[in-house]
């Protein structure tokens, strides 16, 4: 094998349309993304559908920019990976079609990288990981404490019990309609705001697992209460309530679990890993217990393919390869391979 592996890799897991090429699992050749958050704005929240019939029509246009960007061609790429799931299965469906065609024509190894492996090794483009580990994923369908070892080798120890954190943001900014995707604007708002709003803490026990549902519930009450008061809700102050209490527990959960099991290092993980207020309260606390902390720059938060290139670096080392019989997994537990 040559020293240098370079990675074209796909993500189409929700509404990104992504490529990017990867070299050695850390270095970014070229990344494009084609955004659809315009497109689903005005529904309030993700069409699956038309996220598969936006995928399909841009896949090939933002493949051959990628490798336009990178000024490579398919002779220069040595593998092949993709997203398989989870995720939308239309959108997965299309990435996968993709991939496999790629596959076949260039006669390359098809290499299987779950979406999660993606967000957790988007750490690595900014410095290599550190064993062990525990990586916070937080996201739009996750929120999840995994435990890592080694590379690649992922040991889930809690999770959501029922919304993840960043559906949960959604839920309640379409609840107070401030606008779609919510996660970034109720952080916008709540930077405006004060904790003025009497929420509840969301599963505040011993276990290393969240929920995210009472919450939910409690802002939905309490706007209906309001309402029916004609009291006029302050979105910024509410904003800063329900993210001071969200922030709170994922922050109290992880350095409680990275205490209990004589851990030094943290990595944060996925869309919400972009929340100013749980970078900087995860900073602090890491500070204070001197522990090493690695979170993604802001453009590898979101759904990409440059960190699904990351992640299929190592699973084409470990000789992970997919066949022609693979089928895209809507739901799709994490795994070591």
């Amino acid at each position: 094998m040559k020293d240098d592996v370079i990675v074209l890799a796909i993500e189409s897991s929700c509404d990104e349309t992504s490529v990017a090429i990867v070299k050695n699992g850390v270095e970014d050749l070229a990344t494009t993304i084609f955004s659809q958050i315009d497109i689903h704005k005005v529904f309030g929240g993700v069409v699956p559908e038309i996220a598969s019939r936006n995928h399909e029509q841009n896949i090939t246009i933002v493949l051959e920019e990628t490798l336009n960007k990178a000024g490579l061609s398919m002779n220069d790429i040595d593998a092949i990976a993709v997203t398989y799931g989870p995720g939308l299965i239309g959108s997965l469906l299309v990435g996968l079609m993709a991939a496999k065609a790629l596959s076949i024509s260039s006669n390359k190894p098809l290499i299987p990288v779950h979406h999660i492996a993606g967000h957790i090794y988007a750490n690595n483009l900014e410095s290599p990981l550190k064993f062990p580990l525990i990586a916070l994923v937080v996201s739009g369908g996750h929120t999840e404490l995994v435990l890592m070892k080694e590379d690649y080798s992922f040991e889930k120890i809690g999770g959501t019990l029922d919304d993840a954190v960043g559906e949960a943001y959604d839920k309640v900014a379409r609840i107070i309609d401030v606008g779609y995707p919510g996660g970034p604007v109720l952080d916008k708002l709540a930077q405006k705001g004060e904790d003025t709003y009497d929420l509840p803490k969301p599963l505040d026990d011993k276990t290393d697992d969240f929920s995210f549902s009472g919450i939910k519930s409690a802002v939905i009450n309490l706007v209906h209460n309001e309402k029916q008061r004609g009291n006029e809700i302050r979105k910024e102050d509410l904003a800063c309530s329900f993210q001071n209490r969200v922030v709170e527990i994922l922050t109290k959960k992880t350095i409680r679990a990275m205490e209990k099991l004589e851990i030094k290092n943290l990595i944060l993980a996925g869309g919400v890993a972009a929340n100013s207020s749980l970078r900087r309260r995860l900073e602090e606390e890491c500070e204070k217990k001197e522990f090493n902390l690695t979170i993604p720059s802001l453009k590898y938060c979101t759904d990409n393919a440059t960190m699904i290139g990351a992640a299929g670096y190592y699973s084409y080392l470990l000789g992970n390869r997919l066949d022609g019989k693979i089928v895209a997994k809507s739901v799709e537990e994490l795994k070591n391979h």
